[in-house]
């Protein structure tokens, strides 16, 4: 069944239902993190053209820029990716492109932020890069129980074997009733 969530204001209701999500996921977000993925839900709540952007053109297109103006567009950049492949897991395959195709641009945007700013907003971008996966296991799970069905169990594999992602661990183990091994590290989740 479903609950129908009220709370004072937009951002009230987000964080709350970000917190069920982090505990359906398993996930326990650090306190920088869930406000990070807070902020940038309120930011794109409104933006259905995220849809529609090309994200590797406009990672290109924020390269050719410097200082503020190319921070601002790998951020985006790197938001838009995290949220697509979270909210969206399926987008991908309409584009024809790998399932994880937003997952390593938007931490490769990351990545480029954390190594050319300041030591405590590098700090950030590098946080978010590394807990990409956390990220979109609470995504996964803001979105419901049908945010992975869209990808193959092989998608799974990469997905889980790129980030982490304990959610497309826990897909690929149910979709072949096995648990399913990865010889290399895994990303840190």
């Amino acid at each position: 069944m479903n609950t129908l969530i009220l709370e004072p204001t937009q951002q009230a209701l987000w964080h709350r239902v970000l917190r069920d999500a982090a505990a359906t996921a398993g996930q326990s977000l650090d306190d920088t993190l869930e406000a990070y993925l807070l902020m940038l839900l309120l930011r794109f709540t409104r933006k259905p053209e995220l849809l529609r952007t090309i994200m590797a053109r406009e990672y290109l297109e924020g390269m050719q820029h410097s200082g503020r103006v190319r921070d601002e567009r790998l951020r985006d950049v790197g938001d838009q990716c995290l949220l697509l492949a979270g909210l969206f897991p399926g987008l991908a395959q309409r584009r024809r492109v790998s399932a994880v195709y937003f997952i390593d641009l938007g931490r490769g945007a990351y990545g480029e932020l954390a190594g050319r700013l300041a030591q405590s907003a590098a700090q950030l971008y590098r946080e978010l890069a590394l807990g990409f996966g956390a990220l979109l296991d609470v995504l996964h799970a803001l979105r419901g129980s049908t945010a992975l069905e869209a990808l193959s169990p092989l998608e799974c594999w990469e997905l889980w074997g790129k980030t982490g992602s304990r959610a497309a661990r826990t897909a690929l183990a149910g979709a072949r009733d096995a648990l399913p091994v990865f010889t290399a590290a895994p990303g840190r989740h």
